[in-house]
């Protein structure tokens, strides 16, 4: 096994540059962030200017960039796909994360490929098949457990593709890639970057005799992934890039989560130094914040590790997509303009701009955002004047339990500097022929050194000299770089000029920055083997997302004889399954027959029929596969948006794409 094999990667992601540069500034050994066009958030797009200025400061650090180019594309965009590969590769970046197949069948730049968890990697079988085409990191679908993880670790190459797994941030209920109610019924592609999250809606649920199990429940709605206790777990699983989710999400969730994941990391890293499975990290330089990380301080609905641990009843965030914070206390008094509170923890201090909610009886969430925050006589009591009318406070009353989802001091820390990356090296000064001579060594082995030739004067007091030497030396102020250790031992009985002993540090570090720069290697782009591997079924339906000819010839070349259209090509108007989830709604609501199976007086009165969820005119219905213990979100396409769609989706006729059903009949010729 390969020393990189043994390395950890924290990847979090960027909505922009900006966002980027501090994620790499709280510990990222990877970033991930989309380019002009082609990913799967479609409003999150950065121009190229900005995918260079993010990876000049990353490669710094030894950090990658990744490029989402993980969206289907359709016929007429695979040439702006191709050059916008190109493009980010002529800028600097390191990685294409990728779903559709077509793009392994162009011309694109000796960058190196992942594959999108929109891939939809659930087995052993896929994963291998994706590390044979070429790709040196897989993310695995979030609904794996550390078994089938494992299981998928031990099919592959590790020294030729890494597992990437989601570790923090909002849940898809659906397997990725497997879901297309938001096309059904808006047009607007979740595998194109455009998800409408019908997942957030909430719904009314019947039973197959009509009766209603759940009114106006948010069932499709997951609370958010965090497996902060599981990381170690995922490790001697096979994981060895650890994925944040978010690039929606702001500046203040990027700094806060990247710098939460560094210190765990760090903490089993430093743990598993001198065992037999060292660990270290995928990048250069250590970090240190100016605030203690705090997961709970950003928007979340709760959280829940999902299926790591096999199956739990409390996954979903059924009552609100909405973020219920933290409790601090309740309610007092309510007065005409104000609400007096008391603290469960007196030392906490309200701030003007808060945000605070309360559950009504309903369990509706309803937000209060604090105008002014007074402390009352009593420690512990404050009364706060809410910045809308009282009125509109629904179930406000005494004894209404109050929590708070923003706190404003929090978001001042976050908002100045938070955090401070260097990378260590080691300093030597020595005397020369004509002067002295820097030497700067970092924690990579790139040197830089610089002469300045200089006359000599004898210094009073070495000792004292030595210290004034060492000082001057290790200061390195607003760089990248901090002194572990500065030798100044040959040098010690000459008395150097501060203002020469800052030029000579100047220098050697311009010259330590060059090395650097010209000595980063951006990660080879892995070759598929030969022959080309067979993929694991020889029939894709649309659920395989095949949307263009050449990926329809990627599968084709790869032995797949019966090849479905994608659902974005309109083919399927009649009912199908819109979404594919490991969540059960039944399971949930505790109406699963194996959760009934022993129960006396209710094993066998439990059965897995069909359930139907309703959002105004929307209607759906649940279908429960209990061997793999699955749920199908069935629907079909609305004809107003096959309507809408078709004169977008028509192809060139020089071009026709042919899709089969079934398996096309053979037709000989006699001789």
């Amino acid at each position: 096994m390969s020393l990189l094999s043994h390395q950890l990667e924290l990847l979090s992601p960027a909505r922009d540059a900006d966002i980027g540069i501090e994620a790499i500034n709280h510990g990222a050994d990877a970033v991930y962030i989309g380019g002009p066009g082609f990913g799967a958030r479609a409003s999150a797009g950065n121009s190229i200017q900005d995918i260079e200025r993010l990876c000049k400061h990353a490669h710094q650090f030894n950090s990658k960039i990744f490029i989402t180019l993980n969206t289907i594309l359709r016929d007429d965009e695979l040439e702006g796909a191709r050059q916008m590969a190109w493009d980010v590769y002529n800028a600097g970046a390191d990685v294409l994360i990728v779903q559709d197949m077509a793009l392994l069948e162009m011309d694109l730049p000796p960058i190196q490929l992942h594959a999108s968890t929109q891939t939809d990697i659930r087995t052993a079988e896929k994963a291998k098949f994706l590390s044979d085409v070429g790709f040196s990191q897989i993310v695995l679908a979030r609904e794996l457990t550390l078994r089938q993880i494992a299981e998928i670790y031990g099919a592959i190459d590790p020294d030729r593709t890494k597992i990437e797994f989601f570790i923090h941030g909002a849940l898809c209920v659906a397997y990725s890639g497997q879901c297309f109610i938001s096309h059904a019924h808006t047009g607007r592609s979740a595998n194109r970057g455009d998800c409408s999250q019908a997942c957030r809606l909430p719904y009314e649920v019947k039973d197959a005799q009509g009766r209603i199990v759940a009114h106006d429940k948010h069932v499709l709605s997951m609370k958010d992934n965090n497996q902060s206790g599981n990381l170690e777990s995922l490790i001697n699983a096979g994981v060895r890039s650890f994925k944040i989710e978010g690039r929606y999400k702001d500046m203040q969730y990027v700094k806060n989560i990247t710098a939460h994941y560094r210190k765990l990391l760090d903490e089993i890293i430093e743990k598993r130094e001198g065992s037999d499975l060292p660990l270290s990290r995928a990048s250069s330089g250590r970090t240190t914040f100016t605030f203690p990380p705090d997961p709970n301080q950003n928007f979340n609905r709760e959280f829940t590790d999902y299926f790591v641990n096999d199956r739990k009843i409390d996954i979903g965030a059924f009552d609100t997509p909405k973020n219920p914070g933290q409790s601090i206390g309740w309610v007092t008094a309510v007065g005409e303009k104000s609400v007096d509170l008391e603290l469960s923890n007196k030392a906490t201090i309200l701030h003007n701009g808060d945000g605070l909610c309360y559950h009504t009886l309903h369990k509706e969430l309803v937000g209060m955002q604090i105008n002014r925050a007074e402390p009352l006589q009593k420690i512990g009591h404050w009364r706060v004047f809410p910045k809308d009318p009282m009125a509109g406070f629904k179930d406000l009353r005494k004894g209404v339990e109050i929590n708070r989802n923003r706190d404003m001091d929090w978001v001042r820390v976050l908002d100045k500097k938070s955090s401070d990356r260097r990378i260590g090296l080691w300093a030597q000064l020595a005397p020369t022929p004509a002067g002295f001579a820097l030497t700067l060594t970092d924690e990579d082995g790139f040197s830089g050194s610089f002469e300045q030739v200089a006359g000599r004067e004898s210094a009073e007091g070495a000792t004292k000299n030595i210290a004034s030497l060492k000082t001057q030396l290790g200061r390195f102020g607003n760089t990248h770089f901090e002194a572990i250790d500065v030798s100044v031992d040959e040098a010690a009985q000459w008395f150097i000029p501060a203002s020469q002993l800052n030029h000579l540090r100047r220098e050697a570090l311009a010259k330590l920055e060059a090395a650097r720069l010209q000595g980063y290697q951006r990660p080879e782009r892995m070759q598929p083997v030969e022959p080309p591997a067979v993929y694991p079924e020889d029939t894709l339906t649309y659920l395989a997302n095949v949307f263009n000819q050449k990926a329809h010839d990627f599968y084709a070349k790869h032995g797949v004889k019966v090849i479905g259209a994608a659902y974005e090509s309109q083919e399927e108007e009649g009912e199908v399954s819109l979404m594919i989830t490991k969540h059960c709604v039944r399971w949930s609501m505790s109406l699963c027959p194996k959760q009934a199976k022993g129960v006396t007086g209710v094993q066998g009165t439990v059965k897995a029929e069909p359930m139907q969820l309703i959002n105004g005119k929307e209607k759906l219905t649940l279908r429960f596969d209990c061997k793999p213990c699955e749920m199908h979100v069935v629907g079909k396409l609305k004809t107003q948006v096959k309507n809408q769609l078709t004169k977008e989706l028509a192809l060139p006729a020089e071009t026709p794409l042919k899709f089969y059903r079934t398996r096309p009949v053979r037709v000989s010729v006699d001789a």
